[in-house]
């Protein structure tokens, strides 16, 4: 049995923490749990720092000590004692965050009570606390007790416009601030804008007017800041790398595809950043990373016939016509460029009025999405092929050195947009049995298409 005066000094309380750290040593320190908690408030910075470690360490895993933590007020008493004034003690405010997150793993009766101890007055002094070390174990805390039984009215509380959501819009600014990337803010994220539909929501919180970059009059969602880009950038990346187990919504692939309308009415497409994203420039890196966002959603199964999918939505409110306006608007690519300043010298037509693209890579990511829209849909099949967008596709089959990869994507691309679709097939056939070649820009570097007779894809050849 451990007795308070025990494990009041500072070198007791180191050997307790290596002792803690196996699951024998924790098991026989249990009797230690409730003097540790006894203690907290007397404690000075130093002392309260080692047993907030050494809460941390009893709670990992132990089913006795967790059960002992929530029935003795353990998380009231971590967040009266260690989390009161978190933005002066950082490193104490992580060994309770800690301490409470490995309690709340043990059920949903832990769960409850270290939410109760914490929303949403102490999380929101904890999201304010610009401090990597924190804001991660505040994440894990948070995701933890917004999943499983009860996880669910606990989320909604977090989405609260007057409760939760300030707390979110902390959480954003800090994570932007101090350049966060871990996957506890990148899952936290996804389940409240995509699994709960809240993007619209937590991105028009996220204006502000000191750091905006476009206003229209009082209309927030058309403002976009470092911020907004922080936060497609994370969603971007948690779709990419986990497809599998996540889902998404119908009116989430609404809001980006209208996150990237706008974003593309405020870009300044005659300034060229010769930069991928990140650009820095909020407008762009919104534009950008919804593109990516929109090729993933895109890149889905179609769910089951009974379901609509999100790719349809976004087909019947335009979004392959958006696309390929996007396309023609452009310059030519940079090879197609190069060659043509070769051939023509001085008197080349003047391209004053075509615009640039505003990133590296942003023409194939424009590809890249109606690449997938493509993808066994003989409905955008024949969509493209209607809004004249076949020659348009074959254009980009080429390499550019400002957009890598588009080659590739433009081939994925015609290559979708020809099988198993006789008409657009007869039209390519058309342009060779002509022995017309693609575009003057194509026949300028030498290529032109041909169907491969054993396949029946395109293929771009020598002339």
């Amino acid at each position: 049995m451990w007795e308070a005066e025990e494990i009041e000094d500072e070198e007791t309380l180191e050997a307790l923490l290596e002792a803690s750290r196996s699951a024998q040593g924790r098991a026989a320190l249990s009797d230690a749990l409730a003097d540790t908690l006894h203690l907290l408030p007397a404690s000075t910075h130093r002392l309260l720092l080692l047993r907030l470690r050494l809460l941390r360490n009893l709670l990992a895993g132990d089913d006795l000590n967790q059960g002992t933590f929530v029935l003795l007020s353990g998380p009231a008493a971590v967040v009266s004692s260690a989390l009161s004034s978190p933005s002066d003690s950082p490193d104490v405010a992580r060994a309770g965050l800690q301490a409470l997150g490995n309690a709340a793993l043990a059920g949903e009766h832990h769960r409850a009570a270290v939410w109760d101890a914490l929303f949403p007055g102490s999380l929101l002094e904890l999201a304010r606390v610009r401090e990597k070390g924190v804001l991660d174990p505040l994440c894990m805390v948070i995701d933890t007790c917004c999943s499983g039984e009860g996880g669910r009215g606990r989320l909604e509380e977090l989405c609260h416009e007057e409760l939760g959501l300030p707390i979110l819009v902390e959480i954003v600014t800090t994570a932007w601030q101090v350049g966060h990337d871990e996957e506890w803010l990148e899952w936290l994220l996804f389940k409240i804008c995509v699994e709960e539909q809240k993007f619209e929501t937590l991105f028009v919180a996220l204006c502000s007017r000191n750091d905006a970059e476009h206003s229209d009059g009082d209309e927030c969602k058309t403002e976009f800041n470092a911020k907004h880009a922080y936060l497609l950038g994370k969603l971007s990346k948690c779709l990419a790398n986990r497809p599998k187990e996540v889902s998404v919504s119908i009116s989430f692939a609404l809001d980006i595809f209208n996150a990237q309308k706008h974003a593309a009415e405020i870009v300044d497409f005659t300034c060229r950043v010769n930069s991928p994203l990140p650009t820095g420039h909020p407008a762009i890196d919104v534009l950008g990373y919804s593109l990516v966002l929109l090729k993933d959603i895109c890149a889905w199964e179609s769910p089951p016939s009974d379901t609509q999918a999100p790719v349809d939505s976004l087909m019947q409110t335009g979004l392959v016509k958006h696309l390929l306006t996007y396309l023609r608007e452009l310059e030519p690519p940079s090879m197609i460029r190069k060659s043509m300043a070769r051939g023509q010298g001085d008197h080349q037509p003047a391209l004053g009025t075509a615009k640039v693209c505003p990133y590296i890579g942003y023409r194939r990511d424009v590809v890249a999405v109606i690449a997938n829209c493509l993808h066994r849909s003989k409905k955008v099949q024949d969509e493209v092929r209607h809004l004249d967008g076949i020659i348009l596709l074959l254009q980009q089959c080429v390499v550019d050195e400002e957009n890598p990869y588009l080659r590739e994507w433009g081939l994925f691309a015609v290559n979708n947009l020809l099988e198993g679709n006789e008409e657009n097939q007869k039209e390519v056939s058309g342009l060779k049995m002509q022995e017309a070649v693609i575009t003057p820009e194509i026949a300028d570097i030498g290529l032109r298409v041909e169907i491969d007779k054993e396949t029946g894809h395109p293929k771009l050849v020598n002339n």
